[in-house]
């Protein structure tokens, strides 16, 4: 195909030099387009309207609280990660709940809502190049798991050495505590349950450059990885949270919507597939991306209830 491309230029009077300086124009904007910060939050998509009051108690409630603002790294402008703590007085137990791509911690309010008549303790991140945190560019969970692992720390300083610690994250926070998983944590951490993550960066914006912009993998993906390695140190084959679950031991719960065409429901069977651990999938009926909890929030608290309670009995 791109035989018969360049073909196609030289015959229109373009160059092959051209095709290549079109290539990298494309992918620089591309690159900008999914990577870089963004000023506000983005309004949800067109399926998700019908939450917003929802979406919006949610968020009312949270500001309701006796929050704190946390920090790591506060003296460093460049490498400043900010967080919201919301306190559960006389609970040792706390999660960690990771936001979606261009989103932030207050995007999760429902899910602090629903982990606080749980009884935990809540931390909401803003990962790095989103919200109140230092960065120009997003890094797709793989850099903000390393600030995960201190953000644990963090937690067992405030809570005790005898606290207890789940992750939870959406869609790219999925793939985050997926990806914090293959790190060395503490055995205060007991479970971590990932919503619609992917399974590995790489076939996902190919995935995306294809469905959302027609383009193919060649030779946008390979460009896009070799800018993304310039600005923050990583190729995006480096991303795989399929890879890093295989050193997991931890039980996880996967949930993903069944009508996701936006991270597809494959990628979550794949990371199940890969966890070398205690696992159980979920697949909502119906649900599209990031849908699972307002489909239904009643069903969605009872099963993390339920996978939680079978966590400390061990029957998972």
């Amino acid at each position: 195909m791109e035989k018969d491309v360049k073909e196609f230029l030289k015959y229109a009077g373009l160059t092959v030099t051209t095709l290549g300086a079109l290539d990298c124009a494309i992918t620089k904007w591309l690159y900008k387009f999914a990577f870089q910060r963004v000023a506000e939050v983005p309004q949800p998509a067109a399926d998700k309207m019908k939450y917003q009051n929802d979406y919006y108690h949610y968020v009312d409630w949270l500001h309701q609280q006796d929050i704190e603002t946390w920090q790591l790294h506060a003296n460093d402008p460049h490498n400043k990660v900010v967080a919201t703590w919301v306190p559960k007085p006389g609970s040792n137990k706390a999660v960690i709940v990771s936001h979606g791509y261009k989103g932030t911690g207050e995007t999760m309010a429902n899910f602090a809502h629903m982990f606080n008549e749980l009884g935990y303790n809540v931390l909401l991140p803003d990962d790095r190049g989103q919200g109140r945190s230092s960065g120009k560019y997003l890094n797709f969970g793989w850099i903000d798991r390393i600030d995960y692992v201190d953000w644990i720390y963090r937690i067992i300083a405030r809570l005790g050495e005898n606290c207890e610690i789940i992750l939870h994250g959406v869609s790219m926070g999925g793939a985050t505590v997926e990806l914090t998983a293959g790190e060395e944590l503490p055995t205060n951490v007991k479970a971590i349950i990932a919503d619609c993550g992917y399974s590995n960066l790489e076939d996902e914006m190919g995935y995306l450059l294809n469905t959302e912009f027609h383009l193919p993998k060649h030779p946008f993906l390979e460009l896009a990885s070799l800018i993304n390695k310039q600005k923050l140190g990583f190729y995006l084959r480096d991303v795989a949270p399929e890879r890093e679950l295989q050193k997991n031991h931890r039980p996880i719960l996967f949930i993903h919507g069944e009508r996701d065409v936006y991270v597809p429901t494959q990628m979550s069977r794949i990371n199940y597939n890969n966890n070398a651990g205690p696992k159980r999938l979920w697949i909502v009926p119906s649900a599209v991306h990031a849908e699972s909890f307002w489909i239904n929030p009643y069903h969605y608290q009872t099963h993390v209830a339920r996978f939680l309670e079978d966590v400390a009995q061990q029957r998972v």
